[in-house]
């Protein structure tokens, strides 16, 4: 019988993200790859620490233990491996107990087709190349950030915490072009005179609203998903935002307008397990408390202009 995709929240994610292979990548960037096959199979029995993305992957696996409707959560491992030097990877997954059995073993080819083919709604990886291609083919992707001294956290999260960046990241940057272009007082006056118009999907608009779909089968008392927006906007631009949410019918648990007040010091009291933001200067700032992502534009061909991928404005 054929394993279908269809209403399950599908997450790729890079054995590097997974799990710490700092040393192991540091060996294949100063000595090529043959050294790091080598290593990866005389140290196949060494089982891997966790890395920036372990806690949350191992909690939304767990949302299939919780949930009333069947597995819900689909977790498959996308790999720039050789089948033959992925065991290391396997052997770490068996030991720490997490429910996944399919990946992508690419030798070093591209992952994004593969992105596309197993129909992932998340892809989370510490190759920007990848997470790029994820990106313009309109798949929420985000470049995690590896701290190799780390100690990143293991054990069972009573509440998968997620917090996402507004402009270019939830919406479009087309609000935050004109504020690059003409400065704040031009923003400002066009989020005003836009309020009543929903802001364009972004690149994890589609994302949002299977979390929010996923948080409605579950009673409010113990909901296992909170998710908050930590945004630089404030008032009077953050009417759009709000009438934005309302007309996808979405949810977002908690907002933080900050008017360019830092972000790490809320992240860390809302106490995200991964935050998503396009800027590099606020994801390095907010990984030194929790795990962050930056999420790069969509490239443009020169001539043409970006649309939003038809199955997020479905979506939403």
């Amino acid at each position: 019988m054929t394993f279908c995709l269809n209403n399950r929240l599908v997450v790729g994610v890079s054995s590097r993200a997974l799990f710490n292979l700092t040393k192991e990548n540091a060996i294949f960037e100063k000595e090529g790859v043959t050294a790091y096959c080598r290593y990866q199979v005389e140290h196949e029995e060494d089982i891997l620490k966790p890395g920036p993305g372990f806690a949350l992957i191992k909690a939304l696996l767990n949302l299939n233990n919780l949930s009333g409707q069947g597995d819900r959560v689909e977790v498959i491992i996308m790999s720039h491996n050789s089948p033959d030097t992925s065991l290391r990877v396997f052997n770490a997954i068996a030991h720490y107990g997490l429910n996944i059995s399919r990946a992508v073993l690419a030798s070093g080819a591209s992952l994004a087709p593969y992105l596309e083919a197993f129909k992932t709604d998340l892809f989370l990886s510490a190759d920007e190349e990848d997470v790029q291609s994820a990106i313009d083919s309109g798949i929420a992707a985000g470049t995690i950030y590896c701290d190799g001294d780390k100690e990143y956290h293991q054990e069972e999260l009573s509440q998968i915490r997620i917090a996402f960046d507004g402009d270019a990241v939830l919406f479009s940057d087309e609000s935050e072009q004109i504020y690059r272009r003409e400065g704040l007082a031009a923003f400002e006056e066009n989020e005003w005179k836009n309020a009543c118009n929903p802001l364009p999907a972004g690149p994890f608009a589609k994302f949002l609203k299977i979390l929010s779909d996923l948080q409605k089968e579950f009673p409010i008392e113990h909901m296992p998903i909170r998710t908050a927006l930590v945004t630089a906007r404030s008032a009077p631009a953050h009417e759009r935002v709000i009438r934005t949410l309302r007309a996808w019918n979405v949810r977002i648990d908690e907002a933080f307008f900050l008017g360019g007040i830092a972000k790490k010091d809320i992240l860390k009291a809302f106490g995200a397990n991964i935050f998503f933001d396009d800027q590099e200067a606020h994801t390095i700032s907010a990984a030194q408390f929790v795990p962050a992502a930056r999420v790069p534009s969509r490239l443009r061909t020169e001539g043409s202009e970006i649309k939003e991928p038809a199955a997020v404005r479905v979506a939403i």
